[in-house]
C-alpha cells in the first residue's frame, strides 16, 4: 500500500479533499482504501500548487472517514 495523504476536508456527503506528497503523486482514478483495507473511493482529480497538491476522492457511498485520517492506494 502507498500513502495518498491525510484528509483535510469533507465536501458534501461523497467528496474528500486530501493533501498529497508532491514527490509521490498517486495515479488518477486509483482505488483508495483506509488503514483497515476497506475501500473508500477513487481519486477523480489532482489540483493545487505543484509543491503542495491536493487530491479529490469520490467516495463509493457516504464518507465516513474523519478529518486527519490517512488514506492509501493499493499497489
Amino acid at each position: 500500500m502507498k500513502t495518498v495523504g491525510r484528509i483535510v476536508h469533507v465536501c458534501g456527503q461523497r467528496m474528500l479533499i486530501v493533501t498529497v506528497d508532491a514527490a509521490q503523486l498517486p495515479a488518477l482514478y486509483a482505488t483508495v482504501v483506509d488503514r483497515r483495507h476497506r475501500p473508500v473511493g477513487r481519486i477523480v482529480d489532482l489540483f493545487g500548487n505543484v509543491k503542495s497538491p491536493y487530491a479529490a476522492v469520490l467516495c463509493h457511498g457516504r464518507c465516513e472517514q474523519p478529518v486527519g485520517e490517512k488514506i492509501f492506494t493499493r499497489s
